[in-house]
């Protein structure tokens, strides 16, 4: 665990330079800014990469204080944090990156349980991700089906926004068991540098959805002009307040959304993007109609995302004003692809201690 001590101090350092640098300024989490990478264009996902050979995690345990008493229920024991996940070839990298780092920042490690969403029924993801995880018992694997979304999916800006499995998370409620009443769905590009069980332990209130809130970002613009001048949608959000929040953190009430049958409500806008063309993004918007005004509002700390740039170029980014819990290359600009480029953001050198991949040092 050393290495978690000289990264933390190096994590330390480094963030207050960024704080106090007046250089280096905070953007709006909406806006993408001008690329400021000389090769932003080249880092695309790639196909086909062999991401089959991990190192194996750092050795995690509980502390005292975490061990529940009584006989042990499963993935229904009322103990656990629920984390949820998606596993993509594209982006197993980053995946294992962040579970990694939930394990090793967690007071309670082995009281988080892990449920990976795969749209493969190849058994070698799930060999992979036991052999990197020896000691993490806490997991299961659940299939979501393409095509049980596949026609509603529109084209997007960025050909990975259309993935069926970037849907995936508009489902958890209907993949995992009924007994699973909270969940924190977390993206792949992304490290907690926190203990995750804080996240956790958000109240929502009686929002069925908990996320950070951006209430300063331009909201129209995740909509087209024909969306704002149809009588028939202009009146979505009429006395809602609705503010951009990003969906790749999500603290989620899943008996709250089961009652009211949000999954339904979402794919409703799906169906209609396919006819009307209300917007541009992938799965983010349905969520915003959906949800945007009705969010219990989490704090910054838990989202400094838009590290991986913007939809197009993946230009380089500062962190945001403020502390500093999870770090989230949301974007086009994965850290793994700029690290092994030779040509890194400076801040995807804060990625790199929780990269398990055998290759990459």
């Amino acid at each position: 665990m050393h290495w978690i001590t000289r990264f933390s101090a190096f994590f330390s350092a480094a963030l207050a330079m960024i704080l106090l640098s007046p250089s280096l300024q905070s953007f709006s989490p909406a806006a993408a800014i001008r690329s400021s990478h000389p090769y932003a264009d080249e880092f695309k996902p790639q196909q086909n990469s062999d991401y089959s050979s991990f190192r194996e995690s750092p050795m995690f345990r509980n502390a005292e204080q975490c061990r529940s008493s009584g006989e042990d229920s499963g993935v229904c024991n009322p103990n656990l944090v629920h984390v949820a996940i998606t596993l993509d070839i594209d982006y197993l990298r980053g995946s294992i990156a962040a579970v990694n780092s939930i394990l090793q920042h967690s007071m309670c490690p082995q009281s988080v349980f892990f449920h990976f969403l795969v749209s493969s029924e190849s058994q070698n993801l799930e060999s992979l991700i036991r052999s990197t995880f020896p000691k993490l018992t806490n997991l299961k694997i659940y299939y979501f089906a393409p095509e049980t979304v596949q026609s509603l999916i529109s084209s997007s800006v960025r050909q990975a926004l259309e993935q069926p499995l970037n849907y995936a998370r508009n489902y958890l409620a209907d993949l995992l068991e009924p007994c699973v009443k909270r969940v924190i769905y977390l993206d792949s590009d992304l490290v907690v540098v926190d203990d995750i069980v804080k996240l956790w332990k958000t109240g929502l209130g009686q929002r069925t959805i908990g996320a950070p809130e951006y209430c300063h970002a331009n909201f129209t613009k995740y909509f087209t002009g024909g969306f704002w001048s149809d009588k028939r949608f202009n009146g979505t959000f009429k006395g809602r307040n609705p503010c951009y929040f990003n969906t790749g953190v999500m603290v989620i009430d899943l008996k709250k959304w089961r009652q009211f049958r949000f999954t339904k409500r979402i794919e409703k806008w799906m169906e209609i993007q396919k006819i009307e063309r209300i917007y541009e993004l992938g799965s983010l918007p349905p969520f915003l109609l959906v949800f945007a005004g009705h969010v219990a509002p989490i704090s910054h700390r838990w989202n400094q995302h838009g590290l991986g740039g913007d939809n197009v170029r993946g230009s380089c980014r500062d962190l945001h004003s403020g502390p500093v819990s999870l770090l989230h290359w949301s974007g086009s600009g994965k850290p793994w692809l700029r690290l092994d480029s030779k040509l890194p953001c400076p801040l995807d050198t804060l990625w790199a201690p929780y990269d398990l991949y055998k290759h990459s040092h």
